[in-house]
């Protein structure tokens, strides 16, 4: 799994494993060459030679670690930045409703701490433990050149570290991996509640919603610390092995010395060698609990390859799809620009269809407001003609072509959607209304903000266009205005509303809906009503129940033949309800909302 996110960059890894290598090989040659200068005291052999020899290793055994040092943290930078990339680029990608599934600040998660834990992992980690267990061996098989009694003393000191090791790493990577996951729903509670932010406070629930991330956060803890105590018994195993070792040694070689099966310069050389054991001991033990945490986050960050992707066209034999960026050419006034035949859909296998054997024709010109209690579907249309979620049964058409044969981008380039609750891209004024038309002047853009009635107060931001917009730069209203200027930039063929003028003020409300009117005079508009002034002004009516349209119509043929529909009107307060001569007549922006998809009324 490591290597799937290492494999790019083999041949720096290479590179950065022989400079590792090569250190390596300096370090073994010291104790060497360290003898060779205490030969010199009892020998004709000058000094010079093996003193000019130590400080070349030295000078060499310093270049080289400082390569290595750096190329192993630019490859370790490039494989996070490949990795954060990737996951990225595939939650973009990712099928809408099985990734809204997941917490977002889980997901985010995925990105930040855990492509951290991958970054020594998948690189510095597997050089350092090659090149520990190189050096570790070459350390050994030295040892067993200058006395072989003393190395069999100190094999059993590595037997010992080794097999602790070997007991406790399975454990430690256990606890790294459920530390991971506690953060990663303490993530997504965080973000969950910093989000309704007012509404908790409103609440006075503050420390009630504190408490339910913290004990994400102490969980997390919790297992940290439990790996933390492994990683430390193993660390004191290791290095109170190699003292008790050197220590064995010492007292043994002495003993060797003094009995003439051993010369002084070859004990101090075998302890130079001692200390040097320590090294790899050392850097196997700590590349092997990154290794293990970077596994942990290595899986975590291939979950996301399992999330479903958006489905690709299936274009018949002959008929290749349209190229990305191609313009389409205008909606044919003759026949509809969207169909829905016995479209059958649902959220996930065994649940029941939120819409079933839906009929629709949406002609190329008018608005059409669509209307209808809560859970009749109304939700459940626009995700299917944004392509958000794919029919099950039945088929949709965009002007005369099958969904099928379209990608989602193919489909998603002939609409403008605003959302009911109007979310701010991240980034400047500029950047959100540039966010489905990126080409377009900047008179186009203030225009569309002065058909909204928020040019002058662009305007008068202290960068304009270019002004960050956070989460209090604008009102709810104004945020709405932005969502609604971003869709008539881009001059759709389809201009999709979900109650676009719900948190405006009736001034601006009739200025935009004007402006609305006019689209819808060239235009397809789709609305999901939940406003008195959408359903009046509409031109046609479209009320759904139970997954299913139940009537089309105007608004006054509706009330002579639909019962729902004049039930919804009459929670409305609309006049011109038969037999409610007491119903009283609201302005087109009267702030009335009827329980459609909130689910509830409020005057």
């Amino acid at each position: 799994m490591l290597w799937s996110f290492a494999r790019p960059h083999k041949g720096g890894l290479a590179l950065g494993l022989v400079l590792a290598l090569l250190g390596s090989a300096m370090e073994l040659a010291t104790p060497m060459a360290t003898k060779a200068v205490l030969d010199t005291l009892s020998g004709d052999v000058r000094l010079a030679w093996p003193i000019t020899v130590l400080l070349a290793l030295l000078a060499v055994g310093a270049f080289v670690g400082l390569w290595q040092a750096i190329l192993l943290g630019t490859v370790a930078e490039r494989i996070v930045l490949d990795a954060r990339e990737s996951v990225v680029r595939r939650y973009f990608r990712a099928a809408l409703l099985p990734l809204s599934g997941r917490s977002t600040g889980e997901l985010a998660t995925r990105v930040t701490s855990d492509t951290v834990l991958l970054r020594e992992a998948a690189s510095s980690s597997v050089v350092g433990l090659i090149n520990g267990a190189v050096l570790l061996v070459g350390t050994l098989v030295l040892m067993g050149t200058l006395d072989l009694v003393l190395l069999g003393v100190t094999t059993g000191a590595v037997v010992v570290i080794a097999v602790v090791f070997l007991l406790l790493m399975p454990g430690i990577a256990t606890e790294q991996e459920k530390a991971q996951e506690a953060l990663g729903r303490m993530g997504g509670a965080l973000e969950g509640a910093l989000r309704a932010l007012r509404t908790v406070k409103a609440a006075r629930a503050e420390e009630r919603m504190a408490d339910r991330v913290v004990v994400h956060a102490r969980t997390a803890a919790a297992h940290g610390t439990s790996a933390v105590r492994r990683e430390a018994v193993a660390w004191t195993v290791a290095f109170a092995g190699i003292q008790l070792a050197v220590i064995g040694i010492l007292g043994f070689g002495a003993w060797r010395v003094s009995a003439g099966h051993l010369e002084v310069s070859s004990l101090i050389a075998f302890l130079l060698y001692m200390f040097t054991l320590m090294g790899p001991v050392t850097e196997l033990s700590t590349h092997m609990t990154a290794l293990q945490s970077g596994i942990a986050a290595a899986a975590r960050i291939r979950e996301v390859e399992a999330i479903p992707l958006e489905t690709a066209p299936t274009a018949p034999a002959g008929h290749p799809t349209t190229p990305p960026g191609k313009t389409f050419p205008a909606p044919r006034a003759d026949r509809p620009v969207l169909e829905l035949r016995a479209v059958t859909a649902r959220y996930a296998p065994g649940t029941e269809p939120a819409v079933r054997s839906l009929d629709l024709a949406v002609p190329a010109r008018g608005h059409t407001a669509v209307v209808g209690p809560s859970g009749a579907g109304k939700t459940t249309l626009f995700s299917l003609l944004l392509r958000f979620l794919d029919a099950e049964h039945g088929e949709l058409r965009l002007d005369g072509t099958p969904y099928t044969e379209l990608s989602a981008a193919e489909v998603r380039a002939r609409f403008a959607y605003v959302e009911q609750d109007t979310p701010l891209i991240p980034g400047t004024l500029r950047e959100n209304l540039l966010l489905g038309h990126p080409d377009a002047a900047e008179d186009d853009l203030y225009r569309v903000l002065d058909e909204v009635r928020l040019g002058d107060h662009a305007r008068a931001l202290p960068e304009g266009l270019d002004t960050e917009l956070s989460a209090t730069s604008l009102s709810g209203g104004q945020r709405q205005r932005v969502a609604l200027a971003r869709a008539l930039l881009r001059a759709p063929d389809v201009l999709l509303l979900d109650e676009a003028t719900a948190q405006i003020d009736a001034l601006t409300e009739a200025a935009v809906t004007e402006y609305v009117r006019a689209h819808a005079d060239r235009a397809a508009v789709i609305s999901i009503a939940h406003r008195l002034s959408t359903v009046i002004s509409a031109d046609r009516i479209v009320v759904m129940e139970d997954g299913r349209v139940r009537a089309v119509g105007t608004h006054q043929e509706l009330l002579r033949a639909d019962r729902l529909y004049r039930d919804l009107v009459e929670a409305l307060h609309m006049s011109g309800v038969p037999g409610d001569p007491g119903a009283r007549t609201p302005s087109p922006s009267a702030e009335v909302e009827y329980a459609g998809a909130a689910g509830e009324q409020r005057e």
